[in-house]
């Protein structure tokens, strides 16, 4: 073959093998941790972290992602509200999975002010400090959600920080908007780098025994003219105030960690459970005055 030919024949399988390794990479599934973090078994811990036996990321993280702060202790979300503009919740209508599940409604909610994180153990910890709230047992890792707290221990906390826990309406309509969507981000793409859910036997990683960092999935945040709002789907379900009808039980909203279904994930998703649950997968966040 002439030298000219032979070169043409190694330039082009050389564009070819460019092509193909271009789309495997394409193919594959985007990062499940934001910029700042990186994939430690099924957690996302800060740069430089390490995991240790129980779980936890440790160590002092070099950078974490962008909405989060660098500390000796690990990666953990300030202490930041967003105000929620009034507006109409409107639930299961558009969405064919939640009928015969939730009663299509429509109902006003006035303007609030919402946590942007969940509570985390940091934030708990300084009102256990204060003698404002009941010691629990906490995992040691600062900026992950505080759990295994009752309804009454949540209510508790929220009267120290100034608020209340909030409505199970405020929670879907944080999570909804006004054009109602099935998730906090929108309509589609529920994956692993979007929310925190599926880590105790897959999808999105195998063998968690507590939750995410809070704000450690941002590019599944809830987006409002106020600013964004965080973990409104998985990391850990959160208590909502219990109305007149529920008696000894209470909602909780947004899934969690341990499920493994997108289902779980849907703004209209609730689950009633009683009141004095202490569960690793079940937290909260507190609503203010807007």
């Amino acid at each position: 073959m002439p030298g000219w030919k032979a070169g043409l024949a190694a330039g082009a399988a050389l564009l070819i093998g460019a092509v193909v390794a271009l789309a495997f990479r394409r193919a594959e599934p985007p990062a499940r941790c934001a910029p700042g973090m990186v994939a430690l078994g099924p957690r996302c811990c800060g740069e430089g972290q390490r995991l240790d036996d129980a779980g936890r990321c440790a160590g002092a993280p070099r950078r974490c992602s962008a909405d989060l702060t660098v500390t000796a202790a690990g990666c953990v979300a300030p202490n930041a509200t967003v105000r929620i503009a009034a507006g109409t919740l409107r639930l299961g209508p558009s969405d064919w999975e939640a009928q015969g599940i939730v009663d299509p409604r429509a109902v006003f909610v006035p303007a609030f002010s919402l946590d942007a994180f969940e509570i985390t153990e940091q934030r708990y910890a300084a009102c256990v400090e204060a003698g404002a709230c009941a010691p629990l047992p906490l995992r040691g890792e600062p900026g992950v959600p505080v759990t295994g707290v009752t309804l009454a221990e949540s209510a508790r906390y929220c009267a120290f920080a100034g608020g209340a826990l909030p409505s199970r309406d405020q929670l879907a309509f944080a999570a909804a908007g006004d054009s109602g969507r099935r998730y906090p981000w929108g309509d589609t793409g529920a994956v692993c780098r979007r929310a925190a859910f599926g880590l105790r036997a897959g999808p999105c990683g195998w063998g968690a025994t507590g939750p995410e960092l809070a704000g450690s999935r941002p590019d599944g945040a809830a987006v409002h003219p106020g600013g964004r709002v965080f973990d409104l789907a998985g990391n850990v379900a959160e208590w909502a105030t219990p109305d007149a009808l529920e008696g000894e039980f209470s909602e909780t909203h947004g899934g969690s960690w341990t499920d493994g279904a997108a289902a779980a994930l849907r703004t209209w998703n609730r689950r009633l459970v009683p009141v004095s649950t202490r569960a690793p997968d079940l937290g909260f966040r507190c609503v203010y005055p807007p």
